[in-house]
């Protein structure tokens, strides 16, 4: 239902690190560093790694480099990643162009106290692969004040595109809602 009332419940607790106004928990200092602290190079990738979990986890995605302006991300085909004719499901293909293109825009946004939530993800699939590592890269096409747009694309280990795709986000002030909860970044739970 559009009104959410038949969405299950959820008792985990988001909190977006960076925002000053915001009281922080004792849970939150466990990794309040990823958000407040920038790496001297602007590399985020090995902060992560470390905390990946979710979604990356089931995937194996690896970040190679993640800066504001480039994301750069790998991952071993395994069997969790085809569909039924051995193939690499689509689904791997776009949710990996998203997640890359998605970590792009959050960085950029938080040099101005803001997060992102995407819009659209339109992937294209261009050439089917069954083994190997697949590599990701994404940049920014467009960033403005409240909307940003990514470009991506993933090869394969030969160096043929594999997917093709762009991600249009938009940028959230500290305190916007989104599906009826206040937009936070989700503490990893331990």
């Amino acid at each position: 239902m559009r009104d959410g009332t038949n969405l299950p419940s959820s008792s985990s607790r988001f909190t977006f690190l960076s925002m000053p106004d915001q009281p922080k928990s004792p849970a939150d200092s466990a990794h309040s560093d990823f958000f407040t602290a920038s790496p001297k190079d602007g590399n985020f990738a090995a902060a992560l790694n470390a905390r990946a979990g979710g979604w990356l986890a089931a995937m194996g995605i690896h970040f190679i480099s993640a800066t504001a302006d480039e994301v750069v991300a790998e991952l071993e085909i395994g069997p969790q990643h085809h569909q039924a004719y051995g193939i690499v499901h689509g689904g791997v293909y776009s949710g990996m162009i998203e997640t890359i293109a998605s970590v792009g825009a959050a960085l950029w946004a938080r040099q101005h106290q803001q997060t992102v939530v995407g819009l659209e993800n339109q992937t294209s699939f261009l050439n089917a692969v069954r083994e190997g590592k697949l590599r990701a890269v994404a940049k920014p096409l467009m960033r403005g004040r409240r909307t940003q747009v990514w470009a991506a694309q993933i090869t394969d280990d030969k160096g043929r595109i594999a997917a093709d795709g762009k991600v249009r986000l938009i940028s959230l002030e500290a305190g916007s809602a989104v599906a009826g909860e206040t937009v936070r970044v989700k503490a990893v739970k331990e």
